[in-house]
């Protein structure tokens, strides 16, 4: 079944919307850490303090609008949700008191737990716009759309990553707050037909709660990692903010090209097997990051390990889509998003505590070891057929 030209429409407004945001996205992402640990000289702990309250309040308001998106409407809950990113950027760039920064990274999510094209910044949103992609197309289309959507949103992150590069830290906030608001933009047109499920009963349960272990474990090993991947090369190899931004856009750009190699994996490999050779491949990078001290080797780890976490991903939101009735997605998806994003809080904790003592290698090394179980309970969990789709798999 194609798409037609009516939802292919809501479809672009969908990515206008999602490609300013994720320009400001990539500003925020580069900016913050530099805001904390040069501009005002906050430690690496406060850094990861910060995270971990951002992304506690991100899986929070995830989770409420999950449900109110299929309970109230989806339209109206992406329109009440977006509106908070450039209100924290606006607040980031009016006054750095360190409780208004508390508040405006929890408000804007600035938890940088994800990828730039997986929502990794204003992430609450996520799981709203997912469910709409799965709603306005079929089965057999939609990892192609989330891979198109993917790229386009990581392409525009790691855009916005350059743009931050001529602009101060302040300055880059005020960019974001605008930026992002014009976004807002794409969502007045929306015309969606809502799915209102019931609050009391989730029919597609034991897949949504494979789907949050494996999440659970997902995000713990993103929160040892990913929000720490630019403080590292602050901390170790004191790279300047306009060298970094430059090394963030090449990254960001081959994580957004990884995301169209999407369709094909599913094709050739299932799911299941997409995730273990691309996460197991990125977790060996990662655990040789710390261990050697030569800078070209770990810029060619930076560049590819986001690249290959995220590369299986349209897959990975295609399978959790199929799994569950369309009236339950928003739930589903935010109940992921909660499970990945809450153990991702105590990842970012322990990290930020590491770095603190200069136990700068033991994160990455832990990374690993999780990342290694997680893989071993996709195959428990959805591995028991060659199956080379998730739609194979649950008939």
């Amino acid at each position: 079944m194609k798409v037609s030209k009516t939802r292919k429409r809501q479809i672009f407004l969908l990515t206008f919307f999602r490609s300013f945001r994720s320009i400001a996205a990539g500003m925020v992402t580069l900016a913050f850490p530099y805001l904390i640990l040069k501009n005002l000289h906050f430690s690496s702990l406060t850094l990861g303090f910060i995270y971990t309250a951002a992304t506690l309040a991100t899986a929070g308001l995830g989770l409420l609008c999950g449900f109110l998106a299929d309970v109230w409407g989806r339209k109206k809950t992406l329109i009440f949700i977006s509106v908070l990113l450039p209100l924290g950027c606006g607040m980031a760039y009016f006054s750095h008191h360190l409780l208004w920064i508390y508040a405006a990274a929890m408000l804007g999510g600035f938890s940088a737990t994800g990828a730039l094209a997986g929502g990794g910044v204003g992430g609450a949103a996520q799981p709203i716009q997912s469910a709409l992609i799965a709603d306005l197309t079929s089965p057999e289309e939609r990892t192609f759309y989330f891979s198109v959507f993917t790229f386009i949103s990581g392409a525009l992150a790691a855009l916005g990553i350059l743009l931050a590069k001529f602009l101060t830290a302040k300055e880059d906030f005020l960019a974001a707050t605008i930026i992002s608001l014009i976004g807002l933009f794409g969502l007045i047109p929306l015309r969606l037909k809502d799915h209102i499920g019931s609050v009391k009963k989730l029919q597609g349960k034991k897949s949504i709660g494979q789907f949050a272990i494996t999440g659970l474990l997902n995000g713990f090993s993103q929160g040892l990692v990913t929000p720490f991947l630019v403080p590292f090369f602050v901390i170790v190899y004191h790279v300047p903010r306009p060298q970094m931004a430059v090394y963030g856009f090449v990254s960001g750009i081959l994580g957004a090209m990884a995301m169209l190699t999407a369709p094909y994996l599913e094709r050739k490999l299932g799911f299941v097997h997409s995730i273990a050779v691309t996460r197991g491949l990125g977790a060996f990078l990662l655990i040789l990051l710390p261990a050697q001290r030569s800078f070209v080797l770990a810029l060619a780890i930076y560049f590819l390990t986001p690249a290959l976490r995220v590369a299986a991903l349209p897959a990975q939101q295609t399978a959790m889509t199929e799994f569950v009735p369309g009236e339950e997605r928003g739930r589903a998806l935010a109940l992921n998003q909660v499970a990945r994003l809450g153990s991702s809080s105590a990842g970012t904790v322990f990290t930020g505590a590491m770095f603190n003592l200069d136990e700068i290698g033991l994160p990455f090394y832990l990374y690993g070891a999780v990342m290694a179980v997680n893989i071993g309970l996709y195959f428990f969990f959805f591995g028991k057929s060659r199956a080379k789709t998730a739609k194979d798999v649950a008939s």
